[in-house]
Formats: C-alpha cells, sequence, structure tokens
C-alpha cells in the first residue's frame, strides 16, 4: 500500500462523507412531507438500478454477483440495512440532524463491543474500557437526569444498534462472499423488501420535490461508487477515522440550513462517542 493510495483513500472517504451528509440533508427535507416509506423506496428504486448496472458489467455478469452459499444472512443483511435507513430518516424528523447523527455515532463502539459474541473476535479491556467510556458520551448526549427524557432519542440509537448489527454480518459473509456480491444482494432486495411496504404509503409528489427526490437517488448510487473506490485504494484501517466528519458535515448542515441548535451536552457528549471511538479503532488496528 503507497503512501499515494493512503491519501487517495483519505480523499475519497471525505467526499463519501460529504455526499452521505447532503443525502442526510435531502433525506429530512423529503420525509418531513412525504412518508419516510415511500421516500426510502424510491431511493432504492434507484439503488437497485445501480447495482444491478455494476453487476451486468463484470465478469459473469448477473449470476456471478448473484451467487452466494447464505442467500439467508445476504436477504437478512439487506432488509436490516433497509430497515435501518428507514429508522434513521424517522428519526432525522423527529430530533433533526445534529442530535440524530450525534447519537447514532455509537455505532463503531457497538461493533467493538458485539464483535466478540456475533464473530468471536477478541475485545480486550483497552477496546471495553473504551467502550464504557464512549456510551458514557450517549448518556451524556441524551441526558436522561435532567428534565424530561425524549423517547425519540432512542430512535437513532435503535438505527445505531441496527447499523453494527449490518456491519458485522457484512464482515462476517465477506469470509465467502465477495464485496460484490454483498454489494448486489444489498441494492435488490433492500428494494424489493421497501417496495413491498412503501408501496401502500404512495403520495403524490410536487415537481421541485422530484427534483430534490432525484438528486437523493444520484447522491446515493455517488456515495457508494465513492466509496467503494475508497476501499479499492486504501485500507480501511487508514481511512476509517475519517468517517467521523460525516458528523461534521451534518452538523453545519442542520446548522446552517435547518436553524438546529448545537447544545453545550451534545456538543460534549459526541466529543467523548468520537473520542472512543476513534480509539477503539486504534486499538484494533495494533491487535490486528
Amino acid at each position: 500500500m503507497t503512501e499515494q493510495n493512503t491519501r487517495l483513500g483519505i480523499m475519497l472517504m471525505v467526499a463519501t462523507t460529504f455526499i452521505f451528509a447532503m443525502q442526510d440533508g435531502l433525506s429530512r427535507h423529503l420525509a418531513g412531507e412525504y412518508n419516510v416509506l415511500m421516500v426510502i423506496m424510491v431511493r432504492y428504486w434507484f439503488f437497485a438500478a445501480f447495482v444491478i448496472t455494476i453487476a451486468a458489467r463484470k465478469a459473469g455478469g448477473l449470476r456471478a454477483a448473484a451467487r452466494t452459499d447464505q442467500p439467508r444472512v445476504q436477504g437478512f443483511r439487506a432488509l436490516l440495512l433497509v430497515t435501518e435507513i428507514c429508522v434513521m430518516v424517522l428519526a432525522f424528523t423527529l430530533l433533526g440532524l445534529v442530535e440524530s447523527h450525534a447519537v447514532f455515532a455509537c455505532y463503531p463502539l457497538l461493533i467493538a463491543a458485539l464483535s466478540g459474541p456475533v464473530l468471536g473476535e477478541h475485545v480486550g479491556w483497552r477496546r471495553w474500557a473504551a467502550i464504557a467510556v464512549g456510551f458514557v458520551g450517549v448518556i451524556i448526549i441524551l441526558e436522561p437526569g435532567f428534565g424530561v427524557f425524549q423517547i425519540e432519542a432512542v430512535v437513532p440509537l435503535l438505527a445505531a444498534l441496527m447499523f453494527a448489527l449490518y456491519g458485522l454480518l457484512t464482515r462476517y459473509v465477506a469470509r465467502q462472499d465477495s464485496a460484490a456480491t454483498s454489494f448486489f444482494w444489498t441494492g435488490t432486495v433492500g428494494a424489493v423488501g421497501v417496495t413491498a411496504v412503501g408501496i401502500w404509503f404512495w403520495e403524490p409528489m410536487s415537481a421541485p420535490d422530484w427534483a430534490w427526490m432525484s438528486l437523493l437517488c444520484v447522491t446515493g448510487a455517488l456515495g457508494h461508487f465513492t466509496l467503494i473506490k475508497c476501499y479499492e485504494v486504501a485500507e480501511a484501517s487508514a481511512v476509517q477515522p475519517f468517517a467521523y466528519l460525516q458528523l461534521v458535515f451534518v452538523t453545519v448542515l442542520g446548522v446552517t440550513v435547518f436553524g438546529e441548535a448545537i447544545r453545550l451536552n451534545v456538543a460534549l457528549g459526541t466529543g467523548i462517542v468520537v473520542a472512543a471511538g476513534l480509539f477503539t479503532l486504534w486499538r484494533q488496528r495494533q491487535v490486528g
């Protein structure tokens, strides 16, 4: 791995986090006007078309991309991700971008905590200590001891748990399947699953919002494309810490576009969660 490739990988990860932040902003706007399931369904139609197009152009075509000995796990993974996206977009409408992402930032800690029981990986005391510190940060964000605890705050926490499990299952299927196969199942099965539910919540959409929806679909495909390229040119451990920049971009977007405020406890708690997450990533690299 050359330094040049790592630098390119970091640039691609930064671009990816920016694109996904814009996607979250578009999702928040559209889900505020229309049913969440309908918004995600249309987005997934475009995503599935993108996935199928990429698979068809590779050696072996669609048949090679779809081939797997673990169809149940792959199918569950795909449905878990699309459900997580729906839950997270719902959180945007309930709490806003800033606070939703502040809570969601704990997902790398959940991955570290669950990697033992789910994948049989060893998690040392240092990482367990970092996980504990990180969850202190989550409690500070949620501030359950001050005033009335917002039950809505459980929504992005549930999304983080689902995304962590999705990440672990992705690592599990990677032992046998290629990234291309997992990507194919993610897009196609996810689209079928969300359509089966979302089609019942169809609403007429205004022309300007169709333009925003088109942009949402493009950012979804573009973000996945840059992420794939990122992992092609650099090691995941080298670029993963930069994924936290999405939190920065989303915060700027939430404050400037949606008029959200950054409460002190959210800023403090998020800082603790991110620091703990970065430590677990560093520690995983040291022992890995």
